[in-house]
């Protein structure tokens, strides 16, 4: 989170994505302990915020807290295939059944189907997927769509947020537990 609004508010100043990763690098605006650490981090939080449309990076700068947060699930989303899928098949669906509870075993089925359709995925150690699993889940309770008790949480979308999903792409709506109805709303 933090990282992310640095690097967003160093990109409003220059406008340029290098020009924005240089600014950060010089002053250690990351604080970081090593310039690795800074370089990697930097890299991979650009490589995420360069995805969002100019509205919704403006959210990313100014807007509120939870704006905030949502936004940068979406650019996790657009970033990461494999997360966008979870977000979709996974969080939302079970939360349009009324099942709140996202467990360890929720992950796993996903994990394997898709490594029956991906070789790529397939050969992700168990070590590596179990980190994996710790991550996503992480994030989505920072982007606070999941509970510390591992509920998911609805989305409270705003008017802001809802225009400038519609603006990119009405789909990018399923990647929040949210009802039909309500995204039928939103894109009238």
């Amino acid at each position: 989170y933090r990282e992310s609004l640095v690097v967003a508010e160093m990109y409003q100043q220059t406008g340029n994505w290098d020009a924005a990763r240089d600014g950060v690098l010089a002053e250690n605006l990351l604080q970081m302990r090593t310039s690795n650490a800074s370089k990697r981090i930097c890299r991979e939080v650009i490589s995420r915020l360069k995805l969002l449309t100019p509205a919704e990076l403006e959210i990313v700068i100014d807007g509120t807290r939870m704006e905030q947060n949502y936004a940068l699930w979406l650019a996790i989303c657009k970033r990461y295939r494999f997360i966008h899928d979870f977000a979709v098949e996974i969080v939302r669906e079970k939360y349009l059944r009324l099942n709140f509870a996202l467990t360890h075993a929720d992950f796993d089925a996903f994990f394997n189907s898709k490594a029956e359709w991906h070789p790529e995925v397939e050969r992700v150690s168990s070590n590596g997927r179990n980190q994996l699993r710790q991550y996503l889940y992480r994030m989505l309770r920072e982007a606070e769509l999941l509970s510390n008790e591992g509920k998911i949480l609805p989305v409270l979308m705003t008017v802001r947020l809802a225009f400038a999903l519609k603006e990119d792409n009405p789909t990018r709506f399923t990647i929040y537990p949210i009802s039909d109805f309500d995204i039928r709303e939103w894109i009238k």
